[in-house]
């Protein structure tokens, strides 16, 4: 039986729990919060699968609107393995319980989304994620009876046992003690999900940071594509954040405009066509941005009955966080950063380029290219979890005695807790969010990137002398140098990409350079970055 130990339970976490248990593994899975606090329950607008005979789609149709969508920056081997699982996927989540959407024949709904050529994103309202958080937890509970998952929570991951190319487990942090500890494993899987804290307010959870990310890096865990960040097109900005308003809104037929000279312009469908609202949201965005205007989001013409039927969660969030009845009023949307194409690099396995260490979801960076369709998240967080754990086995020759640096990293703790300076690490939090948004807007340019690592470098330099801000999680301050070096490794990635592509649009290289059809691998050697470029289906790490 190998021991496998799981950072994170969102989804992708949950679901590699569950298929390591299945095969009898003992599973051990750690995060802060229930998973039902996780981002994967504000997954809105559903999965891709094609499900459908008949209907004139294909896997090979799915393939090629995800490379397509991609830029054909994804490999074709991984994106043709996630493709052609879909529909099994779909059928697993159904028989464990999730509730699909139906139409009046009973089969499960599907709607259209940006970037397809057919309807095939099934759905469970605007609530997909929480359905199937809701039937992944009651069956991790199943495997918790029998002993063989075990769960970790008020947890946080702290670093990786790495030694010599080899991983051996992880140090966590509890916030209820204070200390840090050892645990050993036979495979390490890291499902923390992506970035949002680097940019401040965003589409996600805050509890994703990509410190865990940040923190292998420093350690040797090479990194990949982390210049291509998406920004969704239709999101309302709250005092909180920003609230993400699902493309299951444009999918039923929603329409963007602006106003000009007391007229709506429809510039997506001026611009495109029919299906100009449902282009991928790399293009939606960038247009958005480039009217220089306030862009609206129109549904009501739907009618009130469809409306509530059929986007019910819109409905309400527009009611709660704006007062907006959109039954009768248009939404006011801008675009918002939501999800994360790059992260940790793996192989087609899902290995990383450290032994026995594993990521899966949207902190890998496998199938998306330079950008994302959407649907296709919720599937690669199932699919990469099912590809790691059917890789997961066998036991390790034994680990070292990590007392030592267990010890070590205690007294640092410690020692940090008395530092003081005049600015506390969350008002340094807030400066790096300013700084990255600045450097990585929807369209960015070599010197507000080169400006960004600037101040970067300046925040890492006095990262150590921070005092500690005791009104906060001790999380939010001992993984500040970890996402520091993250944001570092994003800039630095994306000053290497000298061209557009997808979700990232240089203005002084408005082209694409089809000598650069290939991944940014970046690692970190002793605070040097250093960037090459490799085929997605190459890597072996």
């Amino acid at each position: 039986m190998s021991k496998v130990l799981i950072i994170g339970s969102g989804i992708s976490g949950l679901t590699c729990a569950i298929e390591c248990a299945s095969r009898g593994h003992h599973v051990i899975v750690v995060s802060p919060f229930p998973s039902e606090r996780s981002q994967s329950v504000l997954a809105a607008g559903g999965i891709n699968a094609v499900i459908r005979d008949g209907s004139g789609d294909s896997i090979r149709q799915h393939i090629e609107d995800t490379l397509k969508g991609g830029c054909y920056l994804a490999g074709e081997k991984a994106v043709t393995g996630l493709c052609s699982s879909a529909p099994d996927i779909v059928r697993w989540l159904e028989s464990l319980g999730t509730v699909f959407t139906r139409d009046n024949t009973g089969d499960i709904s599907t709607r259209s989304f940006g970037g397809q050529s057919y309807p095939r994103t099934c759905y469970a309202g605007t609530a997909t994620g929480k359905q199937i958080v809701t039937a992944l937890v009651m069956e991790a509970r199943r495997y918790e009876g029998m002993g063989l998952i075990e769960r970790r929570l008020w947890t946080d991951f702290y670093a990786g046992l790495i030694r010599d190319g080899i991983c051996y487990g992880a140090m966590l942090y509890s916030e209820a003690t204070g200390m840090v500890e050892a645990v050993t494993a036979d495979a390490v899987v890291i499902a923390t999900g992506g970035q949002n804290s680097l940019f401040g307010k965003t589409t996600g959870s805050t509890q994703c940071d990509g410190y865990a990310a940040g923190k292998l890096f420093s350690q040797g865990v090479e990194l990949k594509n982390l210049e291509f960040i998406q920004y969704h097109p239709t999101s309302i900005v709250t005092d909180q954040k920003k609230m993400l308003i699902s493309e299951a809104a444009r999918g039923e037929g929603g329409r963007l405009y602006y106003e000009e000279d007391g007229r709506r312009v429809y510039f997506m469908e001026d611009r495109f066509g029919d299906r100009g609202n449902l282009m991928p949201r790399d293009i939606v965005s960038r247009c958005i941005y480039e009217t220089g205007r306030q862009v609206w989001l129109d549904v009501s013409f739907l009618g009130r009955a469809r409306i509530m039927e059929r986007l019910p969660e819109i409905y309400e969030l527009c009611i709660k966080y704006r007062g907006i009845d959109i039954t009768k009023e248009s939404i006011p949307v801008v675009p918002s950063v939501h999800f994360f194409m790059g992260g940790i690099a793996v192989d087609l396995r899902h290995r990383t380029n450290i032994r026995n260490l594993y990521a899966i979801g949207e902190c890998a960076s496998m199938y998306h290219g330079a950008n994302r369709l959407g649907g296709n998240s919720l599937l690669a967080a199932i699919y990469s979890a099912r590809t790691a754990a059917a890789d997961i086995g066998g036991t390790s020759d034994g680990s070292p005695d990590w007392s030592g640096m267990v010890r070590e990293e205690q007294i640092r703790l410690n020692e940090r807790r008395k530092t003081v300076s005049k600015f506390p690490v969350m008002y340094v939090r807030g400066m790096l969010s300013d700084t990255v948004n600045s450097s990585l807007g929807i369209v960015r340019n070599g010197s507000t990137i080169q400006s960004g690592i600037e101040d970067i470098d300046y925040f890492l330099s006095i990262s150590d002398k921070i005092c500690y801000d005791r009104s906060e999680l001790e999380y939010f301050n001992y993984s500040l140098a970890g996402i520091l070096n993250l944001a570092r490794a994003v800039l630095t990635s994306a000053g290497s990409r000298c061209e557009s592509r997808g979700s990232h649009i240089r203005s002084d290289y408005p082209d694409t350079d089809d000598s650069l059809k290939k991944a940014t691998v970046i690692n970190y050697d002793g605070g040097k970055f250093t960037t090459r470029l490799v085929g997605e289906d190459d890597y072996e790490g």
